[in-house]
């Protein structure tokens, strides 16, 4: 991490901190949908600290930007926003709880980070295809997809009411339409008027223990993705099932890439899926780490990506 204090210690005065507030805290993205309050609060006392540890003249700015954070309410949703290389964005509304509503869907995890990144580094195997994405969560990793890779189609799917309504949200508050019909993508024509430069999204009710081979067939997906569902046995149990009738659903045309990234907190876990996936014939391999890091997250945790062969 970069050294501030050494980096304030050689700018004159406060015209460092000042450009670093205008970049964070008073970036139009962060005025208009602003970050969880416990962050911002927590963002601007380490700033102060650490002006203060350099310069004796306090910043009047700094201070007024804490004093308006500390009289705010912490609300139960709030947003991330994540710059992409493009220069577009991406802008999440999340739950301010990890757990809540009994679902740990409403929050971004690393493996969807780490799988966004790889998607942007390999934007061909999304361009011009449909992705069926299984446990999308907040949709940080879809919505990146979305606006830099150009699939043909994106389906966005969870078992959770609330996932799903937070994802229908998020999809909207980034300037993508939806299909009307959620829960069965509509057959459309490829000649058709929509403009090709938009994906079609739809967001979908998808349980995995109870989904037949028809309504796979359904997303006529080119490709599937998943990020940070192996978080139990169960979890690992139910997505090879799934993944298992998704590759019935070929018959006869060419093999489905699918791409599972995963933490690897428990690599008892990761032994029973890949075992499964071994039972059900379908051949996976590791794919190399990749060297984009264009999002915070822990690094100390392990994180990886597996390709399949459905």
């Amino acid at each position: 991490p970069w050294n501030l204090e050494e980096k304030l210690r050689d700018s004159s005065g406060s015209e460092l901190l000042l450009d670093i507030l205008q970049k964070t805290v008073k970036h139009p993205l962060c005025v208009k949908h602003p970050p969880s309050v416990k962050y911002t609060r927590g963002f601007l006392s380490e700033l102060i600290r650490k002006h203060e540890a350099v310069h004796v003249e306090p910043l009047d700015e700094l201070y007024e930007a804490l004093a308006e954070v500390l009289t705010a309410e912490e609300r139960t949703h709030c947003h991330r926003s994540y710059l992409l290389p493009s220069g577009d964005s991406v802008t999440l509304s999340e739950s301010t709880a990890i757990i809540s509503h009994g679902t740990t869907g409403l929050v971004t995890w690393n493996a969807a980070l780490y799988l966004a990144e790889w998607a942007l580094e390999h934007p061909a195997a999304f361009t011009h295809r449909t992705v069926l994405e299984l446990g999308s969560g907040a949709g940080l990793t879809g919505l990146a997809i979305c606006k830099v890779c150009r699939p043909r189609a994106y389906v966005f799917s969870d078992c959770h009411s609330r996932v799903l309504e937070q994802l229908r949200g998020n999809v909207l508050l980034n300037g993508l339409s939806l299909e009307p019909d959620v829960t069965t993508p509509v057959q459309h024509p490829r000649h058709d008027t929509h403009d090709p430069e938009s994906p079609r999204v739809t967001v979908a009710w998808l349980d995995w223990d109870i989904v037949t081979v028809p309504q796979l067939a359904a997303f006529q997906p080119d490709i599937v993705i998943a990020a940070d569902v192996l978080y139990s046995p169960e979890t690992a149990l139910s997505l090879a099932g799934v993944l298992r009738r998704l590759s019935a659903c070929r018959e006869d045309q060419q093999a489905l890439e699918a791409y599972v990234a995963f933490t690897v907190r428990n690599p008892e876990t990761c032994q029973l899926f890949t075992a499964e996936l071994g039972r059900a014939g379908i051949q996976w391999e590791t794919e190399p780490c990749h060297d984009q890091k264009l999002f915070p997250y822990d690094e100390q945790s392990e994180t990886a990506i597996l390709k399949l062969t459905l």
